[in-house]
């Protein structure tokens, strides 16, 4: 009799959550704790790494008491082009400014649908580039240009 995880997702993502949370308690310990009252810079990654890990170590578990459904094939057009998108904001983000580098955002991480439609997602990048600059520049005060350099003052 083979022993063995029943569940493959649960398992996948238990380990993922137990490694992350490890690390992040780990991490935690290298600054000082402080007190529930007066936390210190290590409290709040160590207890959540903490949490974390303790989520991922019962869905570890899981896996192997409740049936599930395999995994299914990755979709790497929509992993790199997820991670495209990421980086244009980044780089970006100085140069041409918040308005721009999110319409880019949304506009190339849209790609990554099969459901991509270029008029609908042109019409949510700007919208939610009208939003971002009005919540993150404008009512928050965030230092983050509406357009950056490319475009002269």
């Amino acid at each position: 009799m083979t022993v063995g995880f029943r569940n493959p997702k649960d398992f996948g993502s238990g380990l993922i959550f137990f490694i992350f949370g490890s690390v992040f308690v780990a991490i935690g310990q290298n600054y000082p704790m402080g007190a529930v009252e007066k936390m210190g810079p290590g409290f709040f990654p160590t207890v959540l790494g903490a949490l974390l890990a303790l989520n991922g170590a019962a869905l570890v578990i899981r896996s192997f008491l409740r049936k599930g459904t395999g995994l299914p094939g990755a979709s790497w057009r929509g992993i790199l082009l997820t991670m495209a998108a990421i980086t244009c904001f980044g780089l970006l983000l100085k140069t041409a400014g918040l308005l721009i580098s999110v319409m880019a955002l949304v506009i190339v991480s849209a790609c990554a649908s099969s459901q991509f439609r270029l008029w609908s997602s042109l019409l949510l990048a700007v919208g939610l580039s009208i939003f971002s600059g009005l919540v993150f520049a404008q009512a928050l005060g965030l230092p983050l240009p509406l357009l950056g350099s490319w475009f002269p003052n």
